[in-house]
């Protein structure tokens, strides 16, 4: 009998020091900074990596990441985007200079530089990530598949 009680207890405990694993402690100072910069904010989630927390949430019916520090210093904030919203210099340059690539992911970054946007570009052959200068792409990365 104490076998058994012994073997549901460490059972029950595994699966609830499981269950809670990925339950992620933000900081006071990380919520204040998030609360009052995103009070319509729904759907939000949490993430820390090292000393960085991450919220991702929906606002305005978009889902969006913002990036704090363990201060509650807002980073960065990111929101994927299409091929429309970017400035029409990048969009012509894609059009113009990458016309044999598709667009698989297209996203904006906000942070204290400004705005910069990273765009991975494909084709049978590559996988190519470009990063906006003010009105220009340069390559971030290139992979051959």
């Amino acid at each position: 009998m104490k076998r058994l009680f012994l073997t549901l207890t460490i059972v029950f405990s595994l699966i609830t020091f499981s269950s809670f694993a990925d339950t992620i402690t933000v900081t006071t100072p990380v919520l204040n900074s998030f609360n009052s910069s995103f009070k319509n904010a729904t759907d939000v989630n949490w993430t820390a990596t090292g000393s960085m927390y991450k919220a991702t949430f929906l606002m305005n019916g978009q889902y969006v990441s913002a990036f704090y520090d363990g201060e509650g210093k807002m980073v960065a904030l990111t929101r994927n985007i299409n091929s429309f919203q970017l400035p029409i210099s990048l969009q012509t340059e894609i059009k113009s200079c990458y016309d044999q690539y598709w667009i698989s992911d297209l996203f904006e970054v906000a942070d204290e530089q400004g705005t910069t946007y990273y765009v991975t570009l494909e084709n049978a052959d590559t996988k190519l990530i470009l990063k906006s200068s003010s009105t220009s792409w340069t390559t971030y990365q290139k992979q051959r598949k």
